[in-house]
């Protein structure tokens, strides 16, 4: 695609500026076939304005009147891309990307959204280098019959609030599932779909259960699936149990690996149960698959859990290890690995989340520490690969929703299987930091916003 990048610059009032007179420079005018001195139509986002364009000997810029900007939250020096539809008269520069976000912290300048802070800052500076302008919004600012939309975002060093048109694309980054499921919420996203043909990616939580259905329907999946239901009775415990030594049961809303139970059948009819919990894991031993049913009634009245098949995973100084593939969609559109990192529990827990002590590890180290052969460590990755993408693209078949990037947990038993252990489609922006401490705008960032600048057709 042609793309051309312009900056925006922000001049008082004059005799050749006004809120219906853009200058733009001779060579884009030219470029672009833009007629001059005649009413076109400007937009951004979903504000549309006619204007009458002037040329000028200025390069790559675009001037526009200060009330203009104010009116589509555009500030001066924004790095945008253009371009010009001949057919219906409309010179489009953008894109305007929307992040939904859970909170804001007015009372702090420095991080006023909390832990992603740095994330949001860096979105910014991957829009500025594509050519977009990012605004941040939380919850409460999202209305059923929306126009537009008050946001947040960075320039000139600082974080200013200011109306923005309704965005062409909208990534959903809210933290939780109350955040998202609340009625203005939805209704926000689902109006400013059909009214303005927004593009809304990530736009739900999945849980455990969703995925491990609907990845059943592929049989071409069947192979990275452990054996996996939402547990409903004791029939079903115990026919679990029958076939495999280890069971796990998860929250299907769980995450940072919270709430996790591990059900090991010991020699007789004992069985070991651990439980994690904020403060580590717990153990506990049950004379019967009975006790250990009456255990777990109490928490099955409040909470849902998936339960699964035990895997017997490789480990890394007898810790147990998996991986964590970001797939993320890209500048055309399709499917590809941003990153695999191997994940190391902590000494005291069997869950190798970095909230429960345990530690990243590039895959190639992670291996190198395993009992697999050298054989199997070298098509280990490529295995990884294949089934992170296998993956994410049943999800995409099977699930009715619109997503842009994955985090995908995979685990390798110490026969070199891989099998998947679960599907995030909020994947944190910590977790897959590169392990150096360079300041860069990270791939994972690059690819977020040229995905978006996909979708909006810039």
């Amino acid at each position: 695609m042609t793309r051309t990048k312009i900056g925006i610059s922000i001049q008082g009032t004059s005799i050749y500026l006004d809120d219906r007179t853009v200058v733009l420079s001779e060579a884009i005018a030219k470029k672009w076939k833009v007629p001059a001195n005649q009413t076109i139509t400007l937009r951004f986002g979903s504000a549309k304005q006619d204007v009458k364009v002037v040329t000028a000997a200025i390069s790559n810029s675009l001037r526009v009147n200060s009330a203009l900007a104010s009116k589509l939250g555009l500030h001066h020096g924004a790095q945008l891309c253009l371009h010009y539809r001949q057919s219906s008269s409309t010179l489009s520069i953008g894109p305007l990307i929307g992040v939904m976000i859970s909170r804001v912290y007015t009372g702090s300048q420095d991080r006023p959204f909390g832990a992603i802070t740095a994330f949001c800052k860096e979105m910014t500076e991957a829009c500025e280098k594509f050519g977009a302008l990012v605004c941040f919004f939380p919850p409460n600012e999202m209305r059923a019959s929306a126009h537009s939309v008050t946001g947040y975002s960075y320039a000139s060093g600082s974080w200013s609030k200011k109306t923005f048109p309704i965005p062409n694309v909208i990534y959903n980054r809210l933290t939780s599932r109350k955040y998202e499921n609340m009625t203005n919420v939805q209704q926000f996203m689902k109006e400013v779909k059909s009214r303005y043909a927004t593009d809304i990616f990530n736009e739900k939580y999945l849980n455990k259960t969703e995925v491990f259905e609907a990845l059943h329907k592929d049989n071409t999946l069947h192979g990275y699936l452990p054996e996996s239901y939402l547990f409903k009775n004791y029939q079903m415990l115990k026919s679990m149990s029958s076939r495999h030594p280890v069971l796990f049961l998860k929250p299907i809303t769980g995450s940072l690996g919270k709430g996790i139970i591990r059900i090991r059948k010991e020699t007789g009819e004992v069985y070991t149960c651990h439980f994690t919990n904020l403060g580590g894991v717990r153990k506990q031993s049950f004379p019967t698959l009975t006790s250990v049913f009456q255990s777990l009634s109490g928490k099955l009245k409040t909470q849902r859990y998936q339960l699964q098949q035990g895997l017997d995973l490789i480990s890394a100084d007898g810790r147990p290890v998996d991986f964590r593939a970001l797939v993320q969609k890209g500048p055309l559109g399709q499917w590809a690995i941003t990153s695999i990192v191997g994940r190391i529990a902590g000494s005291q827990h069997f869950v190798s989340n970095l909230a429960r002590g345990g530690s990243l590890s590039t895959v190639k180290a992670a291996l190198a520490k395993s009992s697999l052969s050298a054989q199997l460590r070298l098509s280990a990755f490529a295995r990884l690969r294949k089934a992170s993408l296998d993956i994410a693209k049943g999800i995409e078949t099977q699930i009715p929703n619109h997503f842009g990037e994955l985090g995908i947990d995979l685990a390798i038993d110490t026969n070199g299987k891989v099998w998947l252990l679960e599907v995030n489609s909020k994947p944190s922006k910590d977790d897959n930091t590169p392990l150096t401490n360079e300041r860069k705008i990270r791939p994972s960032v690059k690819q977020l916003v040229q995905y978006a600048r996909y979708l909006a057709k810039f």
